[in-house]
This record gives structure tokens, C-alpha cells and sequence, in this order.
């Protein structure tokens, strides 16, 4: 068995998950100070994923990419929202 990057991460932080070939139904980018804020929504889930980068990237709607991320809540306007935060993003 080979160790890819993917292996690595989840070896190591046991709270990451990864879902591999999900279709994006929306991708969002707004400026967030110096960053990039991307915010995907995944077909068949009604939770958002979240990542930033230093610039913006082309939209990656309607594509199949390989996710990992993990759980969290955010906090907005006094409602807790479940979201994923994205540590690693490839398109498939």
C-alpha cells in the first residue's frame, strides 16, 4: 500500500474525513481581507464547505473533485451553522 498525501493526513488527525468523486453544486468566493473565502456546496449535502486562498480561482461548479475536511460550527448571528472546513481540495 502506498502513502499518499491523503493517507498521511488522516493518519495523523483522526478527526479529518475525505469523500472522494462529490459533484460541486455551487461555488462561492468572496474577499476576505488578504484572503479568498471559497464556500462549495456539495450535491446531496445540505452543509457548507469552506476554504480560503491567497487569490481567486476559477469556479469550480459542476465539477468532481476529492475532498478532506473536517466537522465544525460557526457561530452567525447568534445561530450555531454546521460547516466543513476544507483542509485539502483536488479536482478529479
Amino acid at each position: 500500500m502506498k502513502n499518499n498525501p491523503v493517507d498521511k493526513l488522516l493518519k495523523t488527525h483522526q478527526k479529518l474525513t475525505h469523500s472522494e468523486m462529490v459533484k460541486v453544486a455551487s461555488h462561492v468566493q468572496r474577499d476576505a481581507k488578504e484572503w479568498v473565502l471559497n464556500t462549495l456546496m456539495i450535491e446531496g449535502c445540505g452543509v457548507p464547505f469552506k476554504y480560503k486562498r491567497k487569490k481567486k480561482y476559477k469556479n469550480i461548479k459542476g465539477q468532481c473533485v476529492n475532498l478532506t475536511y473536517y466537522h465544525a460550527t460557526e457561530n452567525i448571528a447568534g445561530i450555531e451553522m454546521e460547516v466543513m472546513n476544507v483542509v485539502r481540495i483536488k479536482i478529479a
